[in-house]
């Protein structure tokens, strides 16, 4: 068979050529990351054996080692068919030393601990779960490949884009012999995500090859590449504002801050940004700012379009916990759907380390008296409850210090829940509230500040919270309580609830257990009326996603007014077996603080969620509007009668250009025409959308210029979201990108949007570059 023959090996002098070539790629890129003579690097590029663990049975040798690239990872594999496996350090999300996977902990034995580490990844993909051949090996590894990943991350967009754009040259250039033909120039472009027609390819290409001689090489090729990154929108912005013989004067710069971004700028602002961003030491020493330096400056963490003051925390952290939006997780334990797929602690890793502040744990009976976590009545898989918290534990506090509740959904025997209790006492320590702060019976709940470092947990209780502080405090008798199933058959009617609540199960519920519940005593829900008359503050209820949608839509204001004094959790209905989204904006809009969503699923509702919680530090926790903490309140999002909610804005958006767009699949023949959305998310009288026209075959730099006009009313609860698709005449349009942020932190003027892609991640060289007005309505 034809295709099945090998390829004919490279002779002694092709060998060396190729090894000359790939040594000058590598020390190109060890250049471009200012990595020159580092023996980390020099460790990865020559790589080494590792043992590859799957199951008990599974350990295989491989051998792992840095590519050219300086960013991809390469390691053998032994399948007949089908490329070496490969992996990009972008796609990492964290190294661990140790036995600290799931795998790991169980397929390997404690005295290999030492030598164990785990590569995390950020998508779905699975970990690689590796044993060196000695404790100082494996930490080399980590140690190594965490400065790699940190000096990739550090490179400031124009450095990220050269490497990229460098090694996607190098991929182009079939045969190695470091020059570009007509037709490695077409790939090249291909690889890029731009698709352009023959007498423009033409062009260009004759444009550059001043040689004359059929290929780009040396020179030719950087101006090649000029062509290509030259961005005119630039020029224009920078020709307005260069007065003083071509470059920016500080003063010039001082007037651009002030008049185009709106942003309070002095003399002394302009020269930092001179001295940290002008790349050219000549023009440096002149105290200007060249056009490079100029578009340095743009692409700056400060001067996107996320006020940098809301990167830090710069809410008052001492309201009641009551008065936040907390980031909230549904069937935390699941990696996907809610029928058959896996649980894992890996995914109360993933949702702590993405700010999560309330965890669910699915509690059944276990063998050998110890509790397990599933999605009960399913085919998903088990984890020990005790694993759960110990992973809890280990990642609660990395992201964000300020508290997590740890929502507990019981359906234990008391035998096992005093091993539940006694587990989370033992695991969390002194970090779990088991006593109200201060003296006396609290009134209120404490504040984030107080709580930070602390674990809450949510559940059922045996008596009320007072009944400790009574002078003879008696134990309660019945160990009875109303289970509280959240199995939803959103179908039910009036009649059928009554029915059911009629044969409701009583569960047996242990005194160590109950006692652990302070300030989240989970009860059923008897109406507004009730709940004010008969509930006590830190007696809250959980509300299925159909009936909570319900009232915020009938009943906004006493939901508000409920919220003020209580605390909330919505949860998604149990039709969603695919584990799908609602979406959280109305419950927010209707005071609701703990909108719990499955953090497992990649969509729109999770990209908003995402980027409520972008800001305050990702803490997990966003202060709601004072007119949503007034007990008086007469705010309705749904009718918006007079007061201070209402602060009509009138935002200006216009679309100017994208750089380096991801492709939706790697097909090198897959060229994106992008569109972009622009949408507001809050109350109904500001929900909106336009979008662009989609721009033909070009992912590397669309252009648009196309502007775009909302009338927002309620600002502090609004969103805004740049949409990115791949547009589509005969099918769906695909996703490419996106970036949500809250209303109030957006910055004016002129402002690169970094992008993420569809898992939440910041995709490293990709941006979206607009100008912003936001004007007081007249």
């Amino acid at each position: 068979m034809e295709c099945m023959r090998r390829k004919p090996k490279p002779s002694r002098s092709e060998e060396k050529l190729q090894y000359a070539a790939s040594q000058k790629v590598i020390q190109m890129n060890v250049k471009l990351l200012g990595m020159e003579g580092d023996s980390d690097l020099q460790f990865l590029l020559q790589g080494g054996d590792l043992l590859k663990v799957r199951s008990t049975s599974w350990k295989k040798t491989r051998y792992f080692r840095l590519q050219e690239d300086c960013k991809t990872m390469w390691h053998e594999s032994k399948k007949t068919f089908g490329k070496n496996p490969t992996f990009s350090l972008d796609d990492v999300s964290a190294l661990r030393l140790g036995r600290q996977s799931e795998g790991l902990r169980k397929y390997t034995e404690e005295h290999v601990e030492g030598r164990c580490f785990s590569i995390m990844f950020k998508n779905r993909r699975k970990n690689l779960d590796l044993i060196a051949s000695s404790e100082e090996e494996a930490k080399q590894w980590v140690n190594s490949l965490q400065k790699l990943m940190s000096n990739l991350s550090n490179l400031n967009s124009q450095e990220k884009a050269e490497h990229w754009i460098f090694n996607c040259m190098r991929k182009a250039d079939k045969n190695k012999d470091e020059k570009l033909s007509q037709s490695e120039v077409k790939n090249f472009m291909r690889l890029i995500n731009i698709e352009v027609d023959d007498d423009y390819a033409d062009m260009l290409f004759k444009k550059c090859d001043k040689s004359n001689s059929g290929f780009l090489a040396g020179e030719e090729i950087e101006h090649f590449y000029d062509l290509l990154t030259h961005r005119e929108e630039i020029d224009v912005i920078y020709g307005e504002y260069a007065k003083t013989t071509g470059y920016m004067s500080p003063e010039n710069l001082v007037e651009f801050l002030m008049k185009e971004q709106r942003e309070k700028a002095s003399l002394t602002d302009a020269h930092k940004i001179i001295e940290s961003c002008e790349p050219d030491d000549k023009v440096k020493e002149k105290k200007l700012l060249s056009k490079d330096g100029f578009l340095i400056y743009l692409h700056h963490p400060e001067a996107l379009i996320l006020n940098p003051d809301h990167k830090d925390v710069y809410q008052d952290m001492g309201q009641p916990l009551n008065h936040y939006f907390i980031s909230s997780s549904h069937n935390t334990y699941l990696m996907e759907d809610q029928l058959k797929g896996p649980s894992s602690t890996e995914a109360y890793i993933r949702a702590l380390l993405k700010g999560c502040r309330c965890v669910e744990l699915d509690c059944w009976d276990g063998s050998d008296d110890e509790p397990v976590i599933y999605h009960g009545y399913t085919l998903t898989s088990k984890i020990l409850f005790k694993d759960a918290i110990k992973a809890i534990k280990e990642y609660a506090f990395k992201t964000s210090d300020y508290p997590v509740i740890l929502s507990l959904e019981n359906h234990c025997s008391v035998k096992q829940q005093e091993v539940m209790a006694q587990h989370m006492s033992s695991i969390l320590g002194s970090a779990l509230v088991t006593t109200p702060l201060g003296d006396g019976m609290p009134t209120n709940f404490p504040s984030p500040e107080e709580l930070k470092g602390k674990f809450l947990i949510k559940g059922k209780r045996l008596n009320k919270l007072e009944t400790s502080f009574a002078a003879e405090a008696e134990a309660a008798e019945d160990t009875d309580v109303t289970e509280e199933e959240e199995s939803n058959d959103d179908e039910e009617d009036e009649q059928k609830a009554e029915e059911q609540s009629k044969k409701k199960k009583k569960l047996k519920l242990a005194k160590e257990l109950s006692d652990m519940v302070i300030y989240c005593k989970s009860v059923h829900f008897h109406g507004f009326e009730d709940a004010r008359q008969n509930l006590s503050f830190y007696e809250m209820s959980s509300f299925k996603e159909k009936k909570a949608i319900a009232l915020a839509e009938e009943s906004a204001n006493a939901y508000i007014r409920h919220n003020i004094d209580k605390l909330s959790r919505i949860y998604p209905a149990g039709t969603r077996t695919d584990s799908s989204n609602y979406n959280p904006v109305p419950l927010w809009n209707a005071g609701c603080q703990i909108v719990a969503l499955n953090f497992q699923t990649n969509c729109t509702d999770m990209d908003v969620n995402q980027g409520r919680f972008l800001v305050n530090g990702k803490s997990g926790y966003v202060l709601k509007p004072a007119y949503m903490r007034d007990p008086t309140t007469e705010f309705d999002p749904i009718t918006l009668t007079r007061g201070d909610w209402l602060k009509h804005k009138t935002l200006h958006v216009m679309i100017i250009s994208a750089q380096q767009l991801p492709k939706v699949n790697n097909k090198k023949s897959s060229i994106v025409d992008p569109l972009i959305k622009v949408q507001i998310y809050g109350v109904p009288a500001d929900v909106a959308e336009k979008e662009t026209n989609p721009i033909e075959n070009n992912g590397f730099n669309p252009s648009w210029n196309e502007n775009f006009q909302f009338d927002v009313y309620v600002p502090d609860l609004a969103l805004l979201r740049f949409l990115i698709e791949d547009h589509d005449s005969t099918s769906d349009n695909e996703f490419v990108a996106q970036y949500t942020l809250p209303f109030n932190s957006l910055k004016m003027g002129y402002r690169h949007v970094p992008l993420f892609n569809k898992n939440g991640d910041r995709l490293p060289s990709a941006g979206l570059f607009i100008h912003i007005m936001l004007l007081d309505a007249e």
